[in-house]
């Protein structure tokens, strides 16, 4: 027998700037132009429903005006659409057009379109650039920072994607006065997770200005986009890709992702979350991590983004129980969950960031939740 090695030993740099500011459309034109996307003038601009009359058609048209080709791709918005089929239409419809290798990608929109067209960038021609402008406060906390991208299947949600970095992401916050009340709320789940796990003074902050939000405070608004990212690449630049510290991420989401599911997406993702982490709250007060106090000040928090923490009553509770087994932390057909150590801190075991749970403990706090 004979045997060939093939040796292919890569240093790549995935680096990326986020700028955070407002308008910032004419910084990324500037950006292009300066070479951002250094080689490609043919952008694949992908949007959805709601915000491509808002934003992305005005940058489409930019773009053309600055010696680009851009063609604008929409699909329906909401959770439903990020799936494998709404990327093999978009895939479709850019090979109808004449796209190539030759191309970049620009997401403008919230986490489903940055999650999706990410994706599709990781994939179409094995791989372009892709640009993310993102518009809502959701995808400033979740999506702008770590590079997962996936879409969701009927058994379970985000496992089928892959580790992407973008080029370089906008947070531009004048896009957050356009947002409605419910998605503001939306996004600052995500923005209490981030304090909850990582900054005790950053959640004392949230609990004394988070109102403010709604107000469109700018001060407020740039600290909590800032915060968001600073958390955020605290933990993905040491576990880029999910092998052990990045399971952090996920509180509150093996309860908060099988609720959105159950839900069959009435629920926003950051509405489902949010009663994630009080479920996973609960549980570490039954393990002794946690103080009755520091639960209820997170449910506080949680009331005062608008959000609700009761379970609706629509949701088939067994169906949830079931759902629980579809998490991407489940190992060995063990449900494992991310815990709090009191307020700003998250619970290690051993090596590990996230603990198996028996299913009748879990079971036993979902059953006794509102």
């Amino acid at each position: 027998m004979k045997s060939f090695n093939v040796t292919l030993k890569k240093v790549v740099d995935d680096s990326y700037d986020i700028d955070i500011g407002y308008g910032l459309e004419n910084r990324l034109i500037s950006d292009l132009k300066s070479g951002l996307c250094k080689g490609y003038k043919k952008a694949a601009v992908i949007s959805d429903s709601i915000v491509a009359p808002l934003y992305a058609e005005r940058i489409s048209q930019k773009l053309s005006e600055n010696g680009f080709m851009p063609e604008l791709f929409v699909f329906p918005e909401g959770e439903k659409s990020k799936v494998r089929k709404t990327k093999e239409i978009l895939e479709d419809n850019m090979l109808e057009h004449g796209f190539r290798r030759d191309c970049f990608v620009l997401a403008v929109g919230g986490g489903v379109v940055t999650d999706l067209a990410g994706f599709l960038a990781g994939t179409f021609g094995r791989g372009v650039p892709f640009v993310n402008y993102a518009t809502t406060l959701l995808a400033a906390a979740d999506a702008s920072v770590g590079g997962k991208t996936a879409v969701d299947t009927p058994l379970a949600t985000n496992l089928i994607g892959l580790f992407n970095q973008p080029q370089k992401v906008y947070i531009d916050l004048d896009t957050w006065k356009t947002l409605p009340k419910r998605q503001i709320s939306s996004g600052l789940a995500e923005t209490v997770k981030h304090a909850m796990m990582a900054d005790k003074e950053f959640f004392e902050y949230l609990e004394n200005n988070v109102l403010r939000v709604f107000e469109s405070d700018s001060s407020v608004c740039e600290h909590i986009a800032e915060k968001n990212c600073e958390i955020k690449y605290s933990v993905v630049m040491k576990d880029e890709r999910e092998a052990s510290l990045r399971e952090i991420l996920n509180l509150g989401h093996t309860v908060g992702r099988a609720i959105e599911t159950v839900s069959e997406y009435r629920l926003l993702h950051g509405e489902a979350v949010a009663i994630g982490l009080l479920a996973e709250c609960e549980l570490s007060v039954s393990m002794g991590f946690m103080t009755k106090d520091e639960v209820q000040r997170v449910k506080s928090l949680l009331h005062k983004c608008g959000l609700s923490t009761d379970i609706p009553e629509y949701i088939d509770r067994k169906q949830l129980m079931e759902k629980l087994y579809t998490d991407k932390k489940v190992r060995d057909g063990k449900l494992r969950f991310v815990l709090q150590d009191g307020l700003g801190k998250v619970k290690q075991f051993g090596d590990a960031w996230a603990v198996a749970i028996d299913k009748s403990e879990i079971e036993k706090i979902i059953l006794n939740m509102k």
